[in-house]
C-alpha cells in the first residue's frame, strides 16, 4: 500500500452514520459501498470492524482497529455507591479500610429488631412501642477488634428514602428472614431495594431455635426469588442465627467483615469530612441537632460545614452513648450541635474552611431551589421521553417496577420485558410483586429513578399524590400485550404521546341573569 494512504482508527463496532462521520463522507456513500460489498445496511446499523475496513480500503484509507475504552463498571452497573463516588479522586496511597456500614432489612416481625438487640447486647425493643423499632439511629460494635457500623432503620423505607434523597450511608445490608415463616412480601421487597441500591446482602435466617423451623425451605425461596446463596452456587453469604437464644451472632459479624473485605471499603481519615445525616430534630433547649454518619475525611469540633440548605460550626459532638467527643473519624457516628436549621434525613454534610464559605455555598443552593421551583417541576423520567434521553445517552437503563394482580400474570409480564431493549438500553426489573401500587414502590422508582407499571390493580390514594408530586411515571394495563408493546415502542421512539382531560375544577351554576 502507498505511504500517500491516511491512516484511519476503527473502533471494534460502530454505525453507519458514525462510519460516514469517521469518513468525513456522506452516509448514503457508505451505504453504497456496503450494499456493493453485498451487505444491505440503514444509516443506524451497527457494522462490526471486519466490515468497515473493506469499506474504508475501498474509499483509499488504511484501517486500523482501536480498542473501545470499556466504559466504567458503574455505567453498567448503575450509580455508584456514596462512598465510592467520595474516594473516586482521593490519592490511592492515601486510603484506609474503614468499618462497614451495615443496614438490617427484612419483614415485620422476622426479628430485626432482636436481632439488633442480640448484637449490641441491649435491650432496644423492649422500651418501645409494640416492639417495633421508631427511631433511627446508628451504633458500633467490635469483632475481633474491628468495628461495624449498625444503622438502626425501621426497614428498606428509610433505607430507600435517604437513596432518594440521593445519598446513601449504607455499605452492605443484612436481610433478616424468619426459617419458620419463610420468604414474605416485606421480604421480596427488601431484596428490591437492596439490589437497586447495588449494595452486597448477607443473609441472617433467624428463628432457628424454634421447632417448625424449616431453614433448607427459606433457601429454596430465596433462590427462586434471585437471592442464591453460597451453599447453591452462588455469591450470597448465607448464616443461621437465633436472636432470642443469641446463638451464631459472631458467624454473622465474621459474614459481615467477610463481604465488607472482600468490596474493599476504604476512606481517606486525612482529609475534611463528608458524609450523610442519619436523622434530626429540633431540641427545645439545644436547638437543630443532626445525626451524622462521617463516611470520609474525620469531623472535629468548631469545624463549619454545609448540610443542604443549612449551615453552621460544630459547637458540640457526641457519640451513641450521649458521650461528648472530640472528633470522629469514617464510618463513625455523632450528633452535633451548631447548625442553622434542622436538615433532612439524606443530606450530605461537608465540612469547609470557615463558615463564610459555608453560608454562600448555602445561598446559591436556595437561589438554585428557587429557581428550580419557579420554572416548575422536575420530572425524573417517563416513558414518553424515554427514546429522546436514551439517544442522548442519558439512559443506559430502563429500570421498572412491577405490581400486577396475581402472581400468575407477573411471568409472562417478566419474561416478555427482559427480551426488550437493545444496545444502548437494557431492561432491568426493579421489582415485581402483586398487590395495588404503594408508596413503597414510588419510592423505590423515585431512588431509582424508574417507572412502575402496573396490571390490572390500582394506585393507593397516598401513592397517586407521591408519584404526581415527585413526578414518577406510573402506568396502568389490562392487557399483557399492550403493556410490552409500549414500552418496546417507547425503547424504539415510537411511542405516541398520550392526551388526556385533566380536571383542575369544578363549578356549579346557582343562578343565570338575562341582559
Amino acid at each position: 500500500m502507498s505511504s500517500n494512504v491516511k491512516k484511519i482508527e476503527i473502533p471494534s463496532s460502530l454505525t453507519v452514520r458514525e462510519l460516514a462521520t469517521l469518513f468525513n463522507v456522506s452516509p448514503i456513500d457508505v451505504i453504497k459501498e456496503l450494499m456493493n460489498n453485498g451487505f444491505m445496511a440503514n444509516i443506524n446499523q451497527v457494522v462490526d470492524y471486519d466490515t468497515a475496513a473493506i469499506v474504508a480500503q475501498e474509499m483509499g484509507f488504511e484501517p486500523q482497529e482501536v480498542a473501545v475504552q470499556a466504559e466504567p463498571e458503574a455505567l453498567e452497573q448503575g450509580p455508584a455507591t456514596l462512598w465510592q463516588r467520595l474516594y473516586a479522586g482521593e490519592d490511592a496511597a492515601k486510603l484506609k479500610p474503614r468499618p462497614p456500614v451495615v443496614t438490617v432489612m427484612g419483614h415485620v416481625d422476622h426479628g430485626k429488631t432482636s436481632l439488633l438487640d442480640a448484637v449490641r447486647h441491649s435491650d432496644v425493643a423492649g422500651g418501645e412501642a409494640g416492639g417495633i423499632t421508631q427511631r433511627i439511629g446508628a451504633y458500633q460494635v467490635e469483632h475481633q477488634g474491628r468495628k461495624i457500623t449498625f444503622l438502626d432503620t425501621p426497614g428498606h423505607e428509610a433505607f430507600t428514602a435517604m437513596r432518594a434523597r440521593g445519598a446513601q450511608a449504607t455499605d452492605l445490608a443484612v436481610l433478616v428472614v424468619a426459617a419458620d415463616d419463610g420468604v414474605m412480601p416485606q421480604t421480596l421487597e427488601a431484596i428490591a431495594h437492596a439490589k437497586a441500591a447495588r449494595v452486597p446482602i448477607v443473609v441472617a435466617l433467624n428463628k432457628i431455635d424454634k421447632p417448625n423451623a424449616n431453614p433448607e425451605r427459606v433457601k429454596k425461596e430465596l433462590a427462586d426469588n434471585g437471592l442464591l446463596i453460597d451453599e447453591y452456587g452462588g455469591d450470597v453469604l448465607c448464616v443461621l442465627v437465633s436472636a432470642k437464644k443469641k446463638e451464631n451472632i459472631d458467624d454473622l459479624l465474621e459474614a459481615i467483615l467477610l463481604v465488607a473485605d472482600s468490596v474493599q471499603i476504604k476512606a481517606n481519615p486525612d482529609r475534611l469530612a463528608v458524609g450523610t445525616v442519619i436523622e434530626s430534630k429540633m431540641d427545645k433547649s439545644r436547638g437543630p441537632m443532626a445525626t451524622l454518619l462521617v463516611q470520609n475525611g474525620t469531623l472535629e469540633l468548631g469545624h463549619a460545614m454545609t448540610v443542604g440548605t443549612a449551615y453552621g460550626r460544630v459547637r458540640a459532638m457526641f457519640d451513641e452513648h450521649g458521650l461528648p467527643v472530640q472528633k470522629a473519624g469514617p464510618s463513625i457516628p455523632v450528633e452535633v450541635l451548631g447548625l442553622t436549621s434542622v436538615p433532612s434525613a439524606g443530606d450530605v454534610f461537608e465540612v469547609v474552611k470557615n463558615e463564610k464559605i459555608a453560608k454562600s455555598i448555602v445561598a446559591e443552593r436556595i437561589g438554585k431551589e428557587h429557581e428550580t421551583a419557579a420554572s416548575g417541576p422536575v420530572r425524573p423520567l417517563t416513558l414518553s421521553d424515554l427514546y429522546a434521553q436514551i439517544q442522548a445517552g442519558k439512559v443506559k437503563e430502563l429500570a421498572l417496577i412491577i405490581k400486577a394482580d396475581g402472581q400468575g400474570s407477573i411471568e409472562p409480564i417478566v419474561n416478555s420485558l427482559k427480551k426488550l431493549g437493545g444496545e444502548k438500553v437494557k431492561v432491568n426489573i426493579l421489582h415485581a410483586g402483586t398487590g395495588n401500587i404503594s408508596e413503597n414502590d414510588v419510592m423505590l422508582a423515585v431512588a431509582s429513578h424508574g417507572i412502575v407499571i402496573g396490571f390490572s390493580v390500582i394506585v393507593d390514594s397516598a401513592a397517586r399524590k407521591m408519584a404526581e408530586t415527585s413526578g414518577v411515571d406510573v402506568r396502568l394495563y389490562n392487557v399483557i400485550y399492550k403493556l410490552v408493546e409500549d414500552v418496546d415502542k417507547a425503547l424504539k421512539g415510537l411511542l405516541e404521546p398520550v392526551y388526556a382531560d385533566k380536571v383542575i375544577g369544578h363549578a356549579q351554576v346557582r343562578q343565570v341573569f338575562k341582559i
